[in-house]
């Protein structure tokens, strides 16, 4: 008998696509506010890599207990918890007249969205009953998802170019009250029942050991391998994840059921999401740094000359469902990766011939937002298709994790390579000592040093801090390539060769 579809399905795809875009967004719109709040609050250099990874980072660590929570609370009340979060913390950062205090803000902000996030999917896997139309709105999750992280830069850019960065912030409140009031009048409850106490070991070991772990690889990409305040953190994170994943095995009714990672597909898509998200959170980030120091660019020309990547991914994700009902799943997910190599080769290759200009950069990012289509969502659809209907809430926060932090990661890890190699390709400025310290810092400080000085000696300095960031940045894109393909390898090794979207991939 085939299950009776639920009216209201589609109008819940639409609120769930807008909780989700503005969570997305949350994870880049910073990215080309920064100049102006970094200018505006005087951050350090530690508080501005914390102002950028803070959100994505909790909400990674808060995500498995969330999932669980709404499972037994109700996943539509949590929803609707997170948006209240998300406003007033949004609130918070409006009036910031610190950095710590965007850092604090921002930290809330992640809380909300972890609570927001697994509901999503859960709540689409209930009311999308047909496997056809459930994989067409895994589709368009998956555009929303991808497409809001690089859409982020681009509203980012269009409200700080006449609002100042406290913009960036104000945009959450009036959508959030919109969605909450929409999602009380719309969206269906749903739970599932979990027998047993509420895991409050698992709670703390799953949060402490994610959070190490981010810390941890954050700290060894600015400290260097040699670091013992990485290594110790990493320390912590192997050691409370590895009790957390022993106990969950041996409990009745774990948090999380690790389990599912027994499931070749689920692993496998899991792991391409997580080595996929490294490279693009990198590659944004990286991006519009260069197009508003290298290129001399403003925060909304930064911000519309992203578009080939958002336009790229969401057309794709949206096509994705096509050829996944033509062609076996591993070779649309293998494909979509291979697509994200070349895109991110692309910049590498093209300086070999001479300087990189835009047009160079749109074609990379025109194919790196195709191949992230493509990839995330063909693994989003064989995730959810190889988790049985009861674990689907642990499945989510599974896929978000790796989602955010992953973005995470490409920022802290990938980016602290770019600036070390920024500083190995920066010549002798002949300037006092710490003044070069300053300029060595960061490529946004040689900007802040280059405007601070007279007559043709700032051009020449931001000159010369541009060329060498360009020279490490396509380094790093060619390091980044490398994820995607190896997932790629992954992909076509390890998925079942005849595995279709609509069949248990147990």
């Amino acid at each position: 008998m085939t299950p009776q579809r639920d009216p209201r399905r589609w109008a819940v795809l639409a609120i769930l696509s807008g909780s989700l875009l503005l969570i997305a967004m949350d994870t880049t719109i910073l990215n080309v506010a920064f100049p102006s709040l970094v200018s505006d609050l005087r951050p350090s250099a530690v508080q501005q890599l914390w102002i950028i990874d803070i959100y994505a980072l909790v909400l990674s660590g808060l995500l498995v207990t969330a999932g669980a929570l709404g499972d037994r609370w109700g996943r539509k009340r949590l929803l609707l918890i997170g948006f209240g979060v998300f406003a007033f913390a949004s609130l918070l950062a409006v009036f910031a007249t610190a950095a710590w205090q965007v850092i604090a803000a921002r930290a809330l902000l992640g809380a909300g969205g972890a609570a927001i996030m697994p509901a999503t999917l859960s709540i689409l896997r209930k009311v999308f009953t047909d496997a056809r139309e459930r994989a067409l709105a895994y589709a368009v999750w998956s555009a929303v998802f991808g497409g809001g992280m690089a859409l982020g830069p681009v509203v980012g850019g269009l409200l700080v170019e006449h609002n100042g960065w406290q913009s960036a912030f104000l945009i959450n409140i009036p959508v959030a009250l919109v969605i909450i009031a929409l999602g009380l009048w719309i969206l269906p409850e749903s739970h599932q029942p979990r027998e047993g106490r509420w895991d409050w070991w698992g709670v703390g070991q799953s949060v402490v050991g994610m959070l190490a772990l981010a810390g941890g690889i954050k700290q060894l990409g600015k400290g260097g391998p040699a670091d013992p305040a990485a290594w110790a953190l990493l320390v912590v994170a192997a050691v409370t994840l590895t009790v957390f994943v022993r106990r969950q095995l041996r409990l009745d009714h774990p948090l999380l059921q690790v389990r599912l990672f027994a499931s070749r597909p689920f692993a496998i898509a899991a792991a391409s999401i997580f080595l996929g998200m490294i490279a693009l959170g990198s590659a944004l980030f990286l991006i519009t740094q260069w197009f508003q120091y290298g290129q001399g660019y403003s925060p909304l020309e930064a911000g519309i000359r992203l578009l080939p990547a958002p336009l790229g991914l969401v057309l794709t994700s949206l096509l994705t469902p096509a050829l996944m009902h033509r062609l076996p799943i591993r070779h649309v997910m293998g494909g979509g990766l291979l697509v994200m190599t070349a895109g991110l080769a692309l910049p590498w290759l093209l300086q070999l011939s001479g300087p990189l200009g835009y047009g160079a950069v749109a074609v990379s990012l025109a194919v790196l937002g195709c191949g992230v289509g493509i990839a995330t969502t063909a693994a989003s659809v064989t995730l959810m298709a190889a988790t049985p209907a009861e674990d689907v809430s642990g499945a989510a926060a599974v896929e978000e994790t790796c989602y955010e932090l992953g973005a995470a990661m490409g920022v802290a890890v990938l980016g602290s390579i770019a600036t070390a190699l920024y500083r190995v390709n920066l010549p002798d400025l002949g300037l006092a000592a710490d003044t070069t310290a300053s300029v060595s810092d960061s490529i946004g400080e040689a900007a802040r040093v280059a405007s601070e000085l007279t007559g043709p000696a700032g051009a020449q300095l931001l000159t010369r801090a541009a060329d060498a960031f360009t020279s490490g940045m396509t380094p790093t894109f060619l390091m980044a390539a490398a994820l995607p393909l190896a997932a790629a390898a992954l992909t076509w090794a390890k998925i079942p060769k005849g595995l279709r979207p609509t069949e248990d991939a147990h």
